[in-house]
């Protein structure tokens, strides 16, 4: 088993273009899911926003990103990121997520997801916002 810590950055309606742009510095392939990928369109304006992105570069590089929908707060510069945290097997992430769930606020419980086996959001008692996912192939863009 193997597990990573990913960037995972915070956009309103410009991930889409962050992501094309970091390719074009880092190289690598552009993975996205739009709303309407994942069956989660709430605001019609914001179907194709992406839900979940991401680059990932032969050298190793790896970074994600969504755009937050409007209903959610959001402010340029202010929670840029989330820590994600990604691993080959349920059993490894759910470990972790019962550990760091203790004192945190769930976001999105820990669930299989249109994209990923399992995926989940907590933010930890120290206020910050950790994703967790088993990892899987991706091939929408």
């Amino acid at each position: 088993m193997s597990v990573k810590a990913v960037t995972h950055l915070n956009f309103r309606a410009d991930a889409r273009a962050a992501l094309t742009f970091y390719q074009s510095v880092f190289g690598g392939d552009v993975a996205v899911v739009t709303y309407t990928d994942a069956g989660n369109v709430q605001d019609a304006s914001e179907a194709d926003q992406v839900m979940w992105g991401q680059v990932s570069a032969g050298s190793g590089l790896c970074v994600m990103a969504y755009d937050v929908p409007s209903r959610m707060p959001w402010h340029q510069g202010e929670n840029a990121f989330f820590v994600s945290v990604r691993g080959d097997g349920a059993e490894e992430i759910t470990a972790y997520w019962e550990k760091l769930s203790d004192g945190a606020t769930v976001l999105q419980p820990l669930a299989a997801a249109q994209w990923a086996p399992l995926h989940g959001m907590l933010r930890d008692r120290f206020g910050v916002t950790w994703v967790l996912d088993v990892v899987s192939e991706y091939s929408a863009s």
